[in-house]
């Protein structure tokens, strides 16, 4: 990475890629963020040894890829405080349902932007990001921007119109999955278990299982079966759990959450 990389906004998700491209190799001296928390700046200069403003026009000025890591709702406030004519600079967002056109519309034509939908994994390097390039940005571009985010986990390129899919699937996945952590715990210590144990079950098992169907590359139902074996305690729990509308509740909860990453684009 032979190009200064700078941050407007300082959040774990920041933060998740700063540890994963000095993990990589980067100088610190090559980072900057800006972030208008003092205390949020001092962690991470503290922490990282990185450089950290409460400026962002001089934040795109000393870098050239910018990460856009500010929440949705605050792109317009953030992005039209800053000018426009950037079109030397690699515009990285990883803001949920901000679409690329409407950020080269705030940064000026000619802004090349590439969008990321990154999740919160990342913070333990294991994260899914899902990238797509804007009208202006070049391969190139793309390639830099998988780099940097190849860095903290696993990524793959979609057409921009599915990345409010990718925000339902992996951008909110997990917190789906550890809310059925959370339960699959809950259950253990109803019988008994305590909650560390129970905790330290549920949690390995959806570890194991993940890491066992990336690497068998199996179908999920294939490996669900080597489960459930006839008239045991696996496909009697399968049947709880289709009967409760497993299924059906999380893939209402992706709609949702695909519906709203829509409506977050259209302000």
């Amino acid at each position: 990475m032979d190009k200064r990389t700078g941050f407007i906004g300082g959040g774990n998700m920041a933060e998740a890629i700063i540890k994963g491209l000095l993990a990589g190799g980067v100088p610190a001296g090559e980072l900057a963020v800006s972030e208008p928390s003092e205390p949020r700046r001092k962690l991470l200069a503290d922490r990282y040894g990185i450089k950290a403003i409460n400026d962002n026009q001089a934040l795109i000025q000393m870098s050239d890829t910018i990460i856009l890591a500010v929440k949705p709702q605050v792109a317009g406030q953030v992005l039209g405080s800053v000018g426009a004519g950037f079109v030397d600079k690699l515009f990285i967002s990883i803001m949920a349902g901000v679409k690329s056109a409407a950020i080269e519309g705030l940064l000026g034509t000619g802004a090349r932007v590439v969008r990321v939908m990154p999740n919160t994994p990342a913070l333990v390097l294991s994260g899914a990001s899902a990238l797509s390039r804007g009208d202006n940005a070049t391969e190139d571009d793309l390639i830099l921007a998988r780099r940097i985010f190849d860095l903290v986990g696993t990524t793959c390129v979609v057409d921009e119109k599915l990345l409010d899919a990718v925000t339902g699937v992996s951008g909110s996945g997990p917190a789906y999955v550890l809310t059925f952590i959370e339960a699959l715990s809950d259950a253990g210590v109803k019988h008994g278990l305590t909650r560390d144990v129970a905790t330290q079950l549920a949690t390995q098992t959806v570890y194991g299982t993940a890491k066992l169907l990336l690497e068998t590359h199996e179908h999920p139902a294939v490996l669900k079966s080597n489960v459930a074996s006839p008239g045991g305690t696996t496909i009697a729990a399968m049947h709880s759990l289709d009967r409760d509308g497993f299924r059906a509740a999380t893939i209402n909860a992706v709609d949702v959450c695909v519906a709203r990453s829509k409506e977050l684009g259209q302000k």
